[in-house]
């Protein structure tokens, strides 16, 4: 509630300082030049970042409510009122600025401050049981929040590696990012059990989509520079693609506490493993196949200007091509991630295939125990056949295999 308040309250400051261009790090003559030129007024631009943040908020709050009113227990809380610091005080700068005009809530907004960024992380190791695994990150821990608190509480001064050492706070942070990942792996290899193992899953794959997602939005302004520029339509489109990426954090996080088991989650990573495969290739090969045709229509035709037909016919071969290279890009993915799964599904295609054409009830018993031998690999297999009454009048029974 203290949060919610907070953000709520600084809602006008936080507009005013949007659309006054304040941000050091923006140009404002260059904002506004940009904004001219996309016919975006100053009020609709400092709107829109706005509605972005409260959007954003409003996600991770009503998670990390869910999960209070669902669930039991301190992990489960902690998490919650991790979301929900972070929602609201992580990416928002309102209540610290409405903190730089009344110094009386200067200090629980920054303790509201450091919390939310130290206990997002602090979450990553303690997922999903609430212990240290290993025992030794428990020393990360401790630095991590040090290095928060002196990011809130001695801004430019020494201590504050963000402001005095860029490039090392830059790799301090890469290192702590780097280290939750393992933590979470060495935790799933050797210690969870098998509800954890789906738990951490969700966690592992909204959190690896979620900043895929966002790196990937970013790079575009890399990539061209025309969405670089802050104030025009391109950035302002990148920006929430930036924002919705993100969601996937807490989504997921809900998901893994509370309803983990209403899908499969190695299905949905199939799946995106596939198509994000998929996506890759084919815009890959749309771009090279207009660059290449526009190329060969030049040498033929002496013609500069054919990108209809050129778009038209890369169109056509991405269309003929999607239904071949997915199944492609599924085998691979198939046998060099989930084979054992492969492997079980090869064994009960050719399992059909002999049923279709196999009449001797031996021989296709045998088989039956071979297929259930490789696929569920269980410690011991039998089959019972129910004998019909031509075998019971004549006293013949058939023996169990195994």
């Amino acid at each position: 509630m203290l949060t919610v308040g907070l953000v709520s309250v600084s809602i006008p400051t936080y507009y005013d300082y949007l659309a006054s261009l304040s941000n050091p790090g923006l140009d404002p003559a260059t904002v506004r030049a940009n904004l001219e030129a996309s016919g975006i007024s100053i009020d609709f631009y400092a709107t829109y970042l706005l509605l972005i943040r409260i959007a954003f908020a409003i996600v991770w709050v009503t998670v990390g409510a869910v999960i209070f009113w669902r669930s039991d227990g301190w992990m489960a809380l902690f998490t919650s009122l991790s979301l929900i610091t972070f929602g609201t005080l992580g990416i928002n700068d309102g209540p610290f600025l409405l903190a730089e005009q009344y110094s009386a809530i200067w200090l629980p907004v920054n303790l509201l401050g450091l919390f939310s960024t130290a206990s997002l992380v602090l979450f990553f190791f303690l997922f999903p049981n609430g212990r240290f695994v290993p025992r030794w990150t428990r020393w990360m821990a401790v630095l991590w929040v040090a290095h928060e608190g002196a990011y809130y509480f001695f801004p430019g001064s020494l201590l504050d590696l963000d402001s005095s050492f860029p490039q090392i706070d830059f790799m301090v942070m890469v290192t702590f990012a780097c280290v939750g990942a393992g933590s979470l792996l060495y935790r799933y290899r050797r210690v969870s059990g098998p509800t954890e193992h789906q738990q951490t899953k969700w966690v592992v794959f909204g959190t690896a989509v979620a900043l895929l997602g966002a790196v990937g939005f970013e790079s575009i302004s890399y990539v061209l520079p025309v969405t670089s520029q802050e104030g025009s339509l391109y950035a302002l489109i990148i920006e929430a693609g930036v924002f919705g990426s993100l969601l996937l954090i807490p989504l997921s996080v809900g998901v893994a506490i509370l309803r983990y088991r209403l899908w499969d989650i190695d299905l949905i990573i199939n799946r995106a493993l596939v198509y994000g495969a998929l996506t890759a290739v084919l815009a890959g090969f749309y771009f090279g196949a207009v660059t290449a045709t526009q190329a060969i229509f030049r040498a033929l035709t002496s013609q500069e200007q054919q990108e209809q037909l050129t778009i038209v016919i890369s169109t056509l071969v991405i269309a003929a091509l999607f239904t071949p290279l997915r199944r492609r890009i599924q085998s691979f993915i198939d046998r060099r991630f989930y084979r054992r799964k492969y492997d079980a599904r090869k064994t009960l295609e050719a399992f059909s295939a002999t049923l279709r054409d196999e009449t001797d009830l031996d021989a296709l018993s045998d088989d039956l125990v071979g297929v259930v031998r490789d696929t569920m690999q269980p410690a011991h297999v039998g089959l019972w056949l129910r004998p019909d009454r031509a075998s019971r009048k004549h006293g013949v029974i058939r023996e169990p295999r195994s």
